[in-house]
């Protein structure tokens, strides 16, 4: 990708504005492994950024302990990242719960359907399956509504840029699981079955429905983005935009 150009926000002192990438936590160190390689690669696009890793759970540091390090250490207030792809219990609720009484701000999840994103998406398929007819987005799963509304809409714009039918599986939260997706369009006549990964990291859930969908016959499965060129951007475009929140807070 070409180099990032843009100059991070600074604070009133001068200093970059720190980013601290907050992701869920899993206890598969590959997970963890992935959110700290996101990092290093958004802190090489931007030369000088202090760009930090969190977990919310499962993991340490954890958001509060990564932001009082920041504070005892004099840095200017955070730029808060949340390393998700949908906007449900853990970027409602638990983020913002976890850095309440600290100076920040949390930019929006990563999820929404955009240019790098779906890039993002098409190149880890490419590399795992070059020939398909039908794909399977395989996502973690969630019980909230505006949450499985983004993967669906992830979904339908994959297809549309691939010019085949897609569907979605879930892991976990009452499916459809990947075996039960790759059946769907089978039935519909698909013959060659890709499982794209609508997953940021490796673990457990991405294992259990891309495992699902490969034995009901998906041709192949894609690996998450994880420190993905794609999700650099799609970090840096993040943070620029939550950048004003901590202009208006220091007015």
């Amino acid at each position: 990708m070409p180099r990032e150009v843009m100059i991070h926000p600074l604070a009133p002192a001068g200093e970059p504005i720190p980013l601290v990438l907050v992701a869920h936590g899993s206890r598969d160190p590959r997970a963890q492994a992935s959110t700290r390689a996101l990092a290093r690669g958004v802190a090489a696009a931007r030369p000088g950024l202090d760009v930090r890793s969190a977990f919310l759970e499962l993991a340490e540091p954890t958001p509060a302990q990564v932001l009082s390090a920041l504070r005892a250490g004099g840095a200017p207030a955070p730029i808060v990242v949340p390393v998700l792809l949908t906007r449900a219990y853990h970027g409602r609720v638990d983020l913002p719960a976890q850095v309440a009484g600290f100076d920040c701000a949390i930019a929006d999840t990563l999820g929404t359907v955009s240019e790098p994103l779906l890039a993002g998406l098409v190149r880890r398929l490419r590399e795992a399956c070059p020939e398909y007819d039908a794909v399977v987005l395989a996502a973690a799963g969630t019980s909230v509504a505006s949450g499985r509304a983004t993967v669906a809409g992830v979904a339908a714009e994959l297809g549309r840029r691939l010019g085949v039918p897609c569907e979605v599986a879930y892991a976990s939260a009452g499916g459809p699981g990947g075996a039960d997706a790759v059946a769907a369009l089978r039935a519909a006549g698909a013959r060659r079955v890709a499982a794209a990964a609508y997953f940021l990291a490796p673990g457990r859930l991405y294992d259990t429905v891309m495992s699902d969908a490969l034995q009901a016959g998906a041709v192949g499965a894609a690996a998450p983005l994880g420190a993905a060129r794609e999700l650099v951007r799609l970090v840096l475009a993040a943070a620029d935009a939550a950048a004003p929140q901590l202009a208006l807070t220091a007015a």
